[in-house]
C-alpha cells in the first residue's frame, strides 16, 4: 500500500477495534489493534484499546505490556500509569489463584490414583523450598 495513506488506515483500523469492543468482542479488537499498530507504532488510541481488549480476556501481562508501551511514547498518561501500578498485583493475584485450583485438582487425581492402596493425598504433604521456589513431598502416616 502507498506509505502515505498508513495513518489513515491505522486510525480506520483503531475505529474498528473500537466498534468491536462495543460488541464485546474482544479477540477480534485485539487484531485491528495489533493492525493498526503495525501501520503507526507511535498511535497511542490503538495500543491502549488493544491493552483494555487484552484485560477484558484475562492476558494481563500481555495488557501490562501495552500499558507499559504507552507510558514511553506518552509519560504523561494517567491511565496507563494507573493500569501499570494495579496490574502486577493482579497477575500475582491470578497466578495464585490458578496455582490453588491446579493443585486442588491434582490431589482429586492423587486421591483417585492412591485409593485403591488404601492412601490419600493425606499422606503426603508439600514443602515449598523459599529459596528456589520447588516443592519437595514427604510421606506421613
Amino acid at each position: 500500500c502507498p506509505t502515505k495513506n498508513t495513518r489513515d488506515r491505522a486510525v480506520i483500523y483503531a475505529n474498528r477495534a473500537a466498534c468491536l469492543m462495543k460488541m464485546e468482542k474482544y479477540e477480534a479488537a485485539v487484531q485491528s489493534c495489533t493492525a493498526s499498530i503495525k501501520y503507526d507504532p507511535t498511535y497511542v488510541k490503538p495500543i491502549l484499546r488493544r491493552a483494555e481488549s487484552y484485560k477484558a480476556i484475562d492476558k494481563l501481562e500481555e495488557a501490562l505490556q501495552d500499558y507499559q508501551k504507552i507510558l514511553e511514547l506518552e509519560p504523561n498518561n494517567v491511565h496507563a500509569r494507573r493500569e501499570v501500578y494495579i496490574l502486577p498485583d493482579q497477575i500475582k493475584e491470578r497466578n495464585e489463584k490458578m496455582k490453588e485450583e491446579m493443585l486442588g485438582k491434582l490431589k482429586e487425581l492423587g486421591n483417585m490414583v492412591l485409593k485403591p492402596f488404601g492412601l490419600s493425598t493425606n499422606n503426603f504433604k508439600l514443602q515449598q523450598d523459599p529459596s528456589t521456589g520447588s516443592y519437595s513431598v514427604n510421606f506421613q502416616k
